[in-house]
């Protein structure tokens, strides 16, 4: 589910059994029309080779192979089901720019490690304040692109007199991949990088800001050895402790599962254990996607 997509609102008390047990059959519903939606033609194309499995080899050989399909295809397809960089339709064509906000900024691609070329977007004081005010590294959460956070953006480079470095991970806007956990984990490694050998501005005061599955980026970024006495702070808004966690959110029973079976996990409750960075968390208490007791528990470990 995308951060855009909000869930229905909360009903005063506890409901009953059968009322949670249809919404968690409503929710797996969803998933797989989601699915089917998205992988139609290979959907179409598998269905046709199981009924001629079943014509040829009988019932059980037909239901095995249908059990190991469904679970590879919740597998392989698990980042359909999180990143959602065509929500809202044109994403991944228009990214807007700070035209209309009549400020200097830089638009750019970066080099990620391993060869993905990303688009990111620097918005900059005037000088001489370039070099002396904190440059707020912006990692912005599953839907859409760096140029629906251009609001946000410009009330922080204002409010807050801070320079704004958007980055789009692979996958996203026009930046080049497939998005994955650690692609975008190679995207957050690949802007540190850029912004700690960048002359004009000051290093030292490189704030890093996540908001939903960009706190889990910023999260992971902090943690590893290298990045964690770089960073002057950080900032996380309504992120989730890990994506096992969420799914178990969304689906009931989702966390008896062993944990190799989620091809994204995002473990920031594990990895926040290692940061040092001073740290502001952020939570709303009626967020409907992400629970506030997740940020709440990473604000305690």
């Amino acid at each position: 589910m995308s951060e855009t997509e909000m869930a229905s609102k909360r009903q005063a008390g506890n409901p009953p059994d059968s009322v949670t047990g249809f919404k968690t059959i409503e929710t797996i519903g969803k998933l797989v029309v989601l699915v089917i939606q998205r992988f139609w033609r290979l959907c179409s194309a598998a269905m046709l080779t199981l009924l001629l499995l079943y014509w040829l080899y009988g019932g059980i050989t037909t239901f095995l192979l249908l059990t190991a399909a469904v679970l590879g295809v919740l597998y392989f397809y698990q980042d359909a089901l999180l990143y959602f960089p065509d929500q809202p339709e044109s994403s991944r064509v228009f990214v807007q720019t700070p035209h209309k906000f009549g400020v200097p900024f830089e638009n750019f691609y970066l080099k990620t490690r391993d060869g993905i070329r990303i688009n990111v977007m620097l918005i900059k004081q005037p000088a001489p304040r370039l070099a002396v005010a904190p440059t707020l590294l912006f990692f912005h959460g599953n839907a859409g692109n760096i140029g629906h956070r251009l609001i946000n953006s410009h009330a922080l480079y204002k409010n807050c007199g801070c320079n704004v470095f958007l980055v789009e991970y692979r996958g996203y806007g026009r930046s080049d991949g497939s998005p994955c956990e650690r692609g975008l984990i190679l995207d957050a490694q690949a802007a540190m990088d850029y912004l700690m050998g960048r002359k004009d501005i000051d290093s030292t005061k490189i704030i890093i800001y996540g908001r939903s599955l960009g706190g889990a980026v910023a999260i992971d970024l902090l943690s590893l050895q290298y990045f964690a006495d770089k960073a002057f702070a950080m900032v996380v808004e309504n992120t989730f402790t890990s994506i096992p966690h969420m799914a178990d959110q969304l689906i009931g029973g989702l966390n008896r599962l062993p944990i190799f079976c989620f091809r994204n996990q995002f473990d920031s409750l594990n990895k926040i254990r290692r940061i040092t960075t001073p740290s502001l968390f952020l939570s709303g208490s009626n967020d409907q996607l992400v629970p506030p007791t997740m940020m709440y528990k990473l604000y305690e470990v």
